[in-house]
């Protein structure tokens, strides 16, 4: 069986599974690149200062470079998903 990313690709691509307990999220934040997420599981909000879009399994989320954003779960479930970005960048976060 062969790898979907084999490791000779880890220094390009950050991967990561991110859980989150009803009701939680992340703060308001930037990345300085690009981001996608990759929705596993539950009901999420993936959410700017403009908009706040409800996401289920199976969506993909686009976040641009210094869009500032944050993710979480809904208050009625729990919510999972994948991100994908290059490792070399910077968060900036906005909230205490």
């Amino acid at each position: 069986m062969q790898a979907i990313i084999d490791t000779g690709m880890s220094n390009r691509f950050a991967i990561s599974h991110v859980n989150f307990d009803k009701g939680s999220r992340n703060k308001f934040h930037t990345h300085s690149i690009e981001q996608v997420l990759i929705i596993t599981e539950g009901k999420g909000i993936v959410a700017t200062d403009e908009e706040e879009i409800i996401v289920v399994p199976g969506d993909i989320v686009f976040i641009g470079a210094n869009e500032k954003h944050w993710h979480g779960a809904t208050k009625d479930s729990t919510f999972s998903h994948l991100y994908v970005m290059a490792p070399e960048q910077e968060t900036t976060q906005f909230e205490d």
